[in-house]
């Protein structure tokens, strides 16, 4: 473990170029848009590390970061730095134990909101409050929390490279920020298993004569909708079915161009650890857009449209 200050200068040093590596996606001037990747980056800042903080930014985003695997408690990373081997990164997060976990999950199954917002796979914003209810916190606070070690000869620690990593961090707990719980020792599964236990232990621990009533309230049948025909059901002719007869001209409704292009990829998000020289959904969006009236065409039968728009 390397000491923590200036103990050593060393000149800054030119990388070595590196094809493929993963590089930053955020705009100049920031690292991640949610609340949690910033609170992630505010953790490194707030080691007062100097220059090597923009240094470290230059790293990310010119894809100098070979490599990130995200384990229980552990990051690994290769860096590429000015000499020709990579340099190995560990980082090391103080997990929270099993009682803990549990304490957590208890304390947020109380908070209906802050559970449905989990299990949905959505951060609520004061999820931080629950941990700090029960002396324990989301993030590191403090330097035992913390562990980093570089391969790099600077005796500052963190150093630049460990710097790159911490900001491509912060960009991947923008997409999925349940890699934050990892990081502490409980996977996203493992705590929407842990949620909904405890959710069905209070549902089988809370008030069964009101749940009784409950389930039992005799339903009110109105006369439209007793009077209301029966669905049509599907033909048994395999001709018809294969032909499209039964199929109404109104099946699809109306055919549209949509307003937003690439919804569902933008819906998704991005790939982990991007490693292209654009932003996967700003790369994608226009081939959705030239794609979308193509589509409509052969939908529609256009083929004479087709060819045209094809040009």
């Amino acid at each position: 473990m390397r000491r923590w200050g200036y103990y050593d200068y060393f000149k800054p040093s030119i990388p070595r170029s590196v094809k493929g590596g993963i590089k930053a996606q955020s705009k100049r001037g920031g690292f991640g848009e949610s609340w949690w990747a910033k609170r992630w980056i505010g953790v490194l800042e707030s080691f007062n590390i100097g220059a090597r903080l923009g240094r470290g930014r230059s790293y990310a985003r010119n894809g100098q970061v070979l490599s990130i695997e995200i384990e229980k408690g552990e990051v690994k990373a290769k860096v590429q730095g000015s000499r020709s081997k990579p340099y190995d990164i560990n980082i090391h997060i103080k997990t929270l134990s099993t009682a803990d976990w549990g304490k957590l999950a208890k304390a947020l199954s109380h908070q209906a909101i802050f559970l449905a917002k989990l299990l949905a796979g959505q951060m609520p914003e004061d999820i931080e409050k629950v941990f700090k209810g029960e002396g324990l916190s989301l993030f590191p606070e403090k330097l035992r929390d913390l562990k980093t070690d570089c391969s790099c000869p600077d005796w500052s620690n963190p150093c630049k490279h460990i710097a790159a990593v911490y900001y491509l961090l912060g960009e991947e707990f923008d997409r999925d920020p349940f890699l934050i719980f990892k990081l502490r020792g409980m996977s996203r599964e493992e705590l929407g298993g842990l949620l909904g236990c405890e959710s069905k232990r209070l549902d089988q621990t809370g008030d069964k004569t009101s749940t009784k009533k409950a389930n039992h309230k005799p339903r009110i049948i109105h006369e439209e909708e007793e009077n209301a025909p029966l669905s049509e059901p599907l033909t048994s002719d395999v001709s018809k079915f294969w032909s499209g007869d039964s199929v109404s001209d109104d099946l699809f409704g109306e055919v549209i161009i949509p307003q937003l292009p690439a919804a569902l990829p933008k819906r998704i998000g991005n790939f982990p650890f991007w490693r292209g020289e654009e932003r996967f959904l700003d790369s994608i969006e226009p081939i959705y857009v030239k794609a979308s009236p193509l589509g409509l065409n052969v939908f529609l039968g256009e083929k004479g449209r087709l060819d045209d728009s094809s040009k």
